[in-house]
């Protein structure tokens, strides 16, 4: 019988900072299921990574629709009957209409993602993480999201930062997830899993029209170390890869 040592699931993992967590879980010997919404883009993103010898396989899942959550879930269990690690990692891009003008459809489509998607994966691999001897959830979030930076008096409000930080719906919806990361931290303290948030900084991907400075090697080591420490690392908390953020 196969013996899996460590099992993984990142969404959204066919581009960007979500494949590169995938590639780097892989490297440290996780058998990693890659998942992402198109077929043809998760599939070619998967076989790249096995091509480096990697053992990367792709799940179709679609974050908003709850029968592809269950079948990925069921998948997984298939295939290896738990999950180490769960990287909430599939979101949607920033929308910089001004706060008074833009509409609460907008937002709505964004929380669906960003926030409802991820509450609704997490609920589906509850189950898989709790046979694991040391689950882990990770949340890619942002600093963007964060009400104590957000409401600094002394910020530079001529930034292009500053405009982007105004972007109602996707900076409230990281905020909301660093509450969700919160309440399933506490839920599951007492437990083996531990469930931490994650800012990857301002990498340079599409979600951003390749504007960051960081690269996306830089964005996934602290999902990753997130992802991979040991039983006394901590629960509930923001950080990149300089420590922890402020709410």
């Amino acid at each position: 019988m196969e013996t899996i040592t460590k099992v993984a699931l990142v969404t959204g993992a066919n581009k960007g900072i979500g494949h590169e967590i995938a590639r780097q879980l892989a490297g440290l010997g996780f058998r990693v299921f890659a998942a992402a919404r198109d077929p043809e883009r998760g599939e070619a993103s998967a076989a790249k990574l096995r091509e480096e010898g990697l053992d990367v396989r792709f799940v179709g899942l679609d974050v908003t629709k709850t029968a592809s959550i269950l079948a990925a879930a069921r998948l997984v269990d298939e295939q290896a009957g738990r999950l180490d690690v769960l990287v909430n990692n599939a979101g949607m891009g920033i929308l910089r209409t001004p706060p008074a003008v833009l509409t609460a459809d907008d937002v709505r489509t964004v929380y669906e993602t960003n926030v409802f998607g991820v509450i609704a994966v997490t609920q589906a691999m509850l189950p898989l993480l709790e046979r694991s001897a040391a689950g882990r959830i990770v949340n890619l979030s942002s600093t963007l999201g964060s009400l104590e930076a957000a409401s600094d008096p002394d910020r530079d409000t001529s930034s292009a930062a500053y405009a982007t930080s105004v972007a109602l719906a996707y900076s409230t919806s990281k905020t909301a997830l660093n509450a969700v990361t919160v309440c399933f931290a506490n839920q599951l303290r007492a437990t083996r899993i531990k469930v931490n948030a994650a800012c990857p900084g301002h990498v340079g991907t599409d979600l951003n029209g390749f504007a960051g400075k960081r690269t996306v090697g830089q964005g996934a080591r602290e999902p990753v170390r997130l992802a991979t420490f040991d039983a006394d690392g901590p629960t509930g908390g923001f950080f990149d890869d300089a420590g922890p953020k402020p709410w």
